[in-house]
């Protein structure tokens, strides 16, 4: 049912670890199966110097909530904004098509934890830090 990939990043997921000292944090859910993904940031120079999660879900969620930071870590923001949850899917090898839906949530709250860095600066700037 599950790629060689996936099973690995659900038996060992990279990144795992809550970063009190974020830069950005985004999270993101889905209702439909209780899954929550909260993913946190830290930037130096526009790239994704440090990023990591906590996650609450089934095989899948847990495997591309891994697969999402491995392919974030060390990305522009900008290139970090065009993952998709196909490129998350692909790197897994594959996800069964009821589970297709789990990738939504790693790109997703990666893009809110960007968002939120975005607007972290905007406060920075007109606060005349």
């Amino acid at each position: 049912m599950y790629s060689e990939k996936v099973i690995e990043h659900f038996m060992c997921p990279q990144n795992a670890y809550s970063m009190p000292d974020a830069d950005a944090e985004g999270s993101f859910g889905d209702p439909s199966c209780g899954d929550a993904l909260t993913i946190f940031i830290k930037v130096q120079d526009d790239f994704i110097k440090e990023i990591s999660y906590l996650v609450f879900g089934c095989c899948a969620s847990i495997a591309t909530s891994s697969m999402t930071s491995v392919l974030a870590k060390g990305k522009s923001l900008d290139n970090a904004l065009k993952i998709t949850e196909e490129d998350v899917i692909k790197a897994l090898d594959g996800l069964p098509d009821t589970k297709v839906h789990c990738s939504n949530l790693g790109v997703s709250a990666l893009r809110n934890a960007v968002a939120n860095y975005y607007e972290k600066q905007k406060s920075y700037v007109k606060e005349g830090f």
